[in-house]
């Protein structure tokens, strides 16, 4: 392992000999394509990712063809999610084999805006992964209860290992942060690398996106990246981007019952 996760480079893709396989996801709030979607796409292939945690992605006229755009322009395909997951969005590289993929729609609370999740089982090799992107709410008490249906879709994926992600709209020390990382390991307080935080891009001063991590998974760094170009950054989107890099153990069938 590097001596200083802070600085030294995050490691690369790969299958190790023991069959476990290095990934690097990344999680990015992409204000609906708003922006300037060139800068957008090289900052998302800059990072090199195996998978995208995307969150707002587009969600109403052509949608699809939108987010295909952008898939394309980074060299990766659309793995679920966008529109029919109320925004959130899962993008992959062609490493990844597809198992099955689902887009969860979350309670409407009247007033409020949709949310949902994109989700789905990949295989990495020898490696079987699930993987969430989330958008929680910016109202306490529906966030708070999200975070318990983020929980339960997890564990109802069936799968040993997950990576979750996305823009949760709270600092690490909110309630509903508490409690995902009551049971999920924060990537990021558990090997911090990079930059730690994403809100906003010309002034970053609160961690509100995250990566988590069921216990089984390896975390060798995660943290907004240092070596993207801060002017694609903030052309990009109003959030900055969270890349982190994870050593999935091989297997990661049903998780054990109790």
């Amino acid at each position: 392992m590097p001596t200083d996760a802070t600085t030294s480079p995050l490691p690369n893709s790969r299958t190790e000999p023991d069959g476990s396989a290095v990934i690097r996801v990344l999680s990015y709030n992409i204000r609906s394509l708003r922006d300037d979607t060139a800068a957008l796409a090289r900052v998302i292939k800059a990072c090199a990712p195996d998978l995208v945690l995307v969150q707002e992605a587009p969600r109403f006229f052509r949608w699809r063809k939108k987010l295909a755009r952008l898939a394309r322009a980074a060299d990766l395909v659309i793995l679920s999610g966008g529109g029919s997951a109320a925004g959130p969005a899962l993008l992959c590289s062609l490493r990844a084999t597809v198992e099955r993929t689902e887009d969860v729609l979350l309670p409407l609370t009247p007033g409020l805006h949709r949310r949902g999740l994109a989700t789905a089982v990949v295989r990495f090799g020898g490696v079987r992964l699930g993987v969430v992107s989330c958008h929680l709410s910016l109202q306490k008490d529906e966030r708070y209860a999200q975070g318990g249906m983020l929980l339960d879709t997890i564990a109802g994926l069936g799968v040993e290992h997950v990576v979750a992600g996305g823009d949760l709209n709270e600092r690490p020390g909110g309630r509903t942060f508490r409690r995902l990382t009551a049971t999920l390991n924060d990537a990021w307080a558990t090997r911090p690398w990079g930059g730690e935080y994403t809100s906003t891009p010309d002034d970053p001063h609160q961690r509100i996106d995250a990566v988590l991590t069921t216990p089984g998974i390896e975390v060798l760094g995660c943290g907004v990246p240092g070596f993207l170009h801060p002017g694609d950054l903030r052309a990009a989107t109003d959030h900055l981007p969270v890349l982190a890099a994870l050593r999935v153990p091989a297997g990661g069938g049903a998780q054990p019952t109790s």
